[in-house]
């Protein structure tokens, strides 16, 4: 098993650090989504808890996958169909794809704890302890922060299926190994 990127596919470890975040945003954004339809009581405290929970989780792999990022840099892109069909805008427009990725990853979380100090409530850190808010409640503050909170996990999730949509592409319209590259044992 390879743990470091090579010039050809990501190692296991920058792979694992990509699909532990899909799997949090996707518990997050379901949770935050949903959450509602819960029974009252036990249940809904709970779901709520894990959705804080998952999204400091993405705040610390965010850390992560950033601080390994610049210790083992990423392959590079590899000569493909469709870098000669975008030509010279494959390479800004993936850049620049992959840093709103990052800037809401880091965002919705940031927001989402806002919104809980806004609320006057304590930010749980993984049923271990907690962080009582700082402030007084705004209800109104609040609502407006919510409201910033969700649009932005909205647009997370918008962004990131678009560059599903792009891996899948890659690879069934231009055959090439883009996703494959993220997978494990994409040499086997």
């Amino acid at each position: 098993m390879q743990l470091f990127n090579s010039t050809r596919n990501y190692g296991a470890i920058p792979q694992a650090l990509h699909w532990l975040t899909v799997m949090l945003v996707a518990v997050t954004w379901a949770l935050g989504v949903f959450g509602d339809i819960l029974p009252k009581g036990a249940a809904r405290d709970s779901g709520l808890l894990v959705h804080v929970t998952a999204g400091n989780a993405i705040l610390i792999v965010l850390v992560v996958r950033l601080a390994w990022r610049l210790a083992d840099p990423s392959p590079p892109p590899e000569a493909t169909e469709f870098a000669t069909w975008m030509g010279k805008w494959q390479d800004p427009a993936a850049r620049v794809a992959h840093y709103v990725l990052y800037a809401l990853l880091f965002a919705v979380p940031v927001v989402g704890i806002l919104l809980q100090f806004a609320r006057g409530d304590a930010l749980p850190l993984f049923g271990i302890a907690e962080i009582a808010s700082p402030w007084a409640r705004d209800r109104a503050f609040a609502h407006n922060v919510k409201e910033v909170h969700e649009l932005l996990a909205h647009a997370l999730v918008i962004v990131a299926a678009m560059h599903a949509a792009a891996a899948l592409i890659h690879h069934w319209i231009f055959r090439d190994r883009t996703l494959l590259r993220m997978l494990p044992h994409a040499d086997k």
